[in-house]
């Protein structure tokens, strides 16, 4: 299927709230960039720049105690679901102010508190993740919604199919949400997957598919909000393809010789920050002067976080024993122990 259009009437409120959380997406993964090429952040960095329309369209629609569960490009989805902007900031430091308390970093920022269930450099591990927050859900009786964030990559992996059946079979509340850039690391998207379409795969389970513009922030926002509340409602899970554009290289410093520079320049073209502010003015209810006060904000918001991080101290050695599950195992073992 192929997902309805922008939706004709623009909610204000909800185009400027998206544009605000894209925004800050954007602002903070070039500041980490820059930082990343200026040595001051260890490990690898997988940047999402160019696709925040994703992010903050399909994680506005999610209550704060819903689900989600992420990839290794995971920096916009955890800022979109509303964790810390100081404690994602601190944890690339590898801080123990850090929301893994420096034990993660990018690829493992984790955050329960704002239903974050994790990043993940696993290719695919998202998916059976999520339904097992879905069946937790449905066994304590909430009406909670786990949202699976996932690569076209992790698409043509087994998980996917084992995740996808057994939420469909079990009609779990889950919403599996393809980002499509069309790499998978450096193979095209056309060069390994076969139908063409991660989306038209939900016919093979019985489970609504749904392919769309993941460059239109609001187009994804009412895709992801019908599954959401369809889920809620028992009707099972949802399978969407947002196709989009990565500006960035797979990783900061990939030379991406295994694409022509014009796919870029289509992406930048394409901006999904540029085109929702077209469509705000379009409707006449593009504000300058709110435009630079959310620029200066977030601006204002990035540098107290970097200087939080800075500021924080490294984890201490012991740490590397503490939360560790097999320990609370061993603890509740013990005669008096918890």
């Amino acid at each position: 299927m192929t997902a309805p259009l922008t939706p004709d009437v623009l909610d204000v409120p909800l185009a400027s709230a998206l544009y605000r959380t894209m925004l800050r997406i954007r602002r903070v993964e070039e500041r980490i960039r820059d930082l990343y090429a200026a040595g001051r952040l260890p490990g690898f960095i997988h940047l999402s720049i160019g696709q925040e329309a994703v992010a903050a369209g399909a994680c506005a629609p999610l209550r704060r105690d819903d689900t989600v569960t992420s990839t290794h490009r995971g920096h916009g989805h955890y800022l979109a679901k509303g964790g810390s902007l100081r404690g994602l900031v601190a944890e690339l430091y590898g801080k123990a102010t850090g929301c893994c308390r420096g034990k993660g970093g990018s690829m493992h920022i984790a955050d329960v508190a704002a239903g974050y269930l994790g990043a993940n450099g696993v290719l695919t591990a998202g998916l059976p993740l999520a339904c097992g927050a879905a069946l937790s859900a449905r066994m304590r009786g909430t009406d909670q919604v786990c949202l699976a964030f996932f690569g076209d990559g992790a698409a043509n992996r087994g998980p996917f199919h084992e995740a996808v059946n057994l939420a469909a079979a079990w009609a779990l509340p889950v919403v599996f949400l393809c980002e499509n850039n069309g790499w998978a690391s450096s193979t095209a998207f056309a060069a390994a997957t076969a139908g063409g379409s991660i989306a038209g795969r939900a016919a093979g389970y019985g489970i609504v598919g749904l392919s769309l513009d993941g460059n239109e922030a609001l187009t994804v926002h009412a895709a992801v909000a019908a599954a959401v509340a369809r889920a809620r409602a028992g009707g099972g899970p949802s399978l969407l393809e947002a196709r989009t554009i990565r500006w960035q290289g797979h990783f900061e410093g990939d030379p991406q010789v295994y694409r022509e520079k014009t796919e870029v320049l289509d992406g930048r073209r394409a901006d999904p920050l540029g085109r929702l502010a077209e469509r705000l003015r379009t409707a006449s209810t593009w504000d300058e002067r709110w435009a630079k006060e959310v620029e200066e904000t977030i601006l204002a918001e990035i540098d107290d976080a970097v200087a939080f991080a800075e500021a924080s101290p490294d984890p201490e050695p012991a740490a590397a024993f503490t939360d560790l599950f097999v320990r609370d195992v061993e603890d509740r073992r013990r005669p008096g122990g918890p």
